[in-house]
């Protein structure tokens, strides 16, 4: 058994942080995916792949893992990089596209 812990990456789709504070420990597939013969959906007969554990802190995630003898592999998270931006930068005069109605 081989485990990833990871912090969810931002949703691309919303400007919220929702679901992106907690760690998570998810296991590896241990046997190939193959397709459903009646739906034609990928299917595995490994059902620990579906299993994800949420974690407040990074050390509760390493600590679990330890204790239960999981293998792990802990990816941290990549630094958000933040624009600072002003709602009077719309009106500038020295802007680069002319504002319009």
């Amino acid at each position: 058994m081989r485990a990833r812990i990871y912090k969810p990456a931002k949703n691309a789709m919303q400007s919220g942080k929702g679901n992106t504070r907690q760690w998570v420990l998810e296991y590896e597939l241990t046997a190939p995916r193959h397709p459903d013969p009646l739906m034609g959906w990928a299917s595995t007969e490994d059902t620990l792949s579906q299993v994800q554990l949420g974690f407040e802190t990074k050390e509760q995630a390493v600590a679990y893992a330890e204790k239960q003898g999981i293998d792990y592999q802990l990816f941290e998270p990549a630094p958000a990089a933040q624009k600072p931006k002003a709602y009077a930068d719309n009106f500038r005069y020295d802007r680069k596209v002319p504002w319009t109605h």
